[in-house]
């Protein structure tokens, strides 16, 4: 996402990850043997014998309540990279009848990288049914994933704790119970929650709850970085970003980064834009996280086009682990990398907890042997790679503006706009 380009070996050298979807779509990437399979006439039967293989590496759950509603998780990768018509997870009850969890995932780039896949959620009565996921060629062909067993359980009695005496009444002087916890709106101003780390063992160790002023200077950058060729810019990155501190404001304990159309032209010829950019690089505190720490970030993804934010780090030219990259024309998938030991990173698809205009927690575990992400507290990938016992980087969390190769460019000059509650790190 961020490597500046005078770097020996560009990501640009093959499709960068940002860029996957979009070039998978797009290019010649798409253009092997089986081509059903990529938009393309082929005959009847040609997938089996001439498309890649998928491969299922992961299908959840395996057991329910009845009543009860439930997503379910599908992890696949592939021998070679090709787009999917639809994903999805199916279900068949005893007498063979369709109940498939709702929200199939469509135009789905499938590599030899970790993809999955969160469906809706739906419930399902008492009984054992068969479970399986499938995927579409853009043939039409629809194909079937290794099958397993889904047992519903019936619902639980509910179970009462024995008492010596009668509950009393509550009286008008005593404490009202508690409500539950409301999960935030897409709209409104998130109610935030006190640190927890989803890692046990860990404490908060550093954080910015953004509950005054950016604190310039000591805490954080926002004019320059060496991730960008130019320091506060860098186009040959596919950006029209021009950095500016006065595009990140505060205000009810939430960061708002905004992005504008910008007086200066860029290199290419193409017009930058003006946006909000955090870094610990260069800051009096010179903050950096470390093997083991784990990071997270609770944010409001954006909707406008051209909208690029991401919280990822950055050292010495590389020491690039991104937490997540968003752009609204995939709306409920995040890009999930390790630049520092790459091999393996995911497209993380959850329409439930990815949406443009809702807020989502994301975090980043660095291991030394496995880099693991985690949206909403839960853990949803790991790389199998790491960051090495050695791993030091700092921060950045940013709104980027993309220029049109991989994602769509801004249409029009309204402002894009993304918001952040806090950021923090355990260690």
């Amino acid at each position: 996402m961020h490597k500046p380009a005078r770097r020996p070996a560009p990501r640009h050298a093959r499709p960068s990850h940002r860029g996957r979807t979009a070039a998978l779509a797009a290019t010649g990437a798409l253009a092997i043997t089986g081509a059903g399979l990529f938009g393309l006439q082929s005959a009847p039967g040609a997938q089996a014998a001439t498309g890649p293989t998928v491969t299922q590496d992961r299908l959840a759950p395996a057991t329910m309540v009845a009543g009860r509603a439930a997503t379910a998780t599908l992890t696949v990768h592939s021998s070679s990279c090709f787009t999917a018509k639809t994903v999805g997870v199916g279900v068949r009850d005893a007498a063979g009848n369709n109940l498939d969890f709702p929200g199939n995932a469509s135009n789905v780039p499938i590599c030899p990288w970790s993809y999955t896949f969160t469906s809706g959620a739906r419930a399902l009565p008492a009984g054992t049914y068969t479970q399986f996921g499938f995927w579409q060629d853009f043939g039409g062909a629809w194909h079937n994933l290794p099958s397993q067993q889904l047992v519903v359980s019936s619902s639980p009695a509910p179970t009462t704790t024995p008492s010596a005496m009668p509950t009393p009444t509550p009286t008008p002087t005593q404490a009202p119970t508690q409500a539950p916890t409301q999960t935030p709106s897409a709209t409104a101003t998130p109610s935030t929650p006190e640190p927890s780390s989803p890692i046990a063992g860990k404490s908060l160790t550093w954080s910015d709850e953004f509950n005054g002023p950016i604190n310039w200077g000591q805490r954080w950058v926002g004019d320059k970085s060496t991730a960008y060729k130019y320091g506060n810019h860098n186009p040959d990155d596919n950006k029209l970003d021009w950095l500016d501190p006065n595009n990140v404001s505060v205000a009810n304990g939430v960061a708002t980064f905004t992005a504008t159309p910008g007086s200066n032209t860029l290199e290419n010829g193409k017009q930058s834009w003006n946006t909000g950019f955090l870094t610990t690089e260069g800051s009096s505190e010179g903050f950096q996280v470390k093997t083991g720490d784990y990071a997270e970030t609770r944010v409001k993804l954006p909707a406008g086009s051209g909208a690029w934010p991401a919280l990822w780090t950055w050292k010495n030219g590389n020491g690039e682990i991104d937490s997540f990259e968003y752009h609204p024309d995939n709306p409920n998938l995040l890009e999930l990398t390790n630049h520092v030991n790459p091999g393996n990173f995911d497209y993380y698809t959850n329409a439930s907890a990815v949406a443009k205009d809702q807020w989502v927690t994301i975090g980043t575990y660095y291991g030394a042997t496995s880099v693991d992400w985690y949206v909403n507290g839960v853990k949803v990938f790991s790389d199998g790679k790491g960051v090495g016992a050695n791993f030091s980087a700092y921060l950045i969390l940013n709104l980027s503006v993309c220029a049109g190769q991989y994602h769509p460019a801004p249409q029009g000059t309204a402002p894009i706009t993304f918001a952040a509650d806090y950021v923090r790190v355990y260690r």
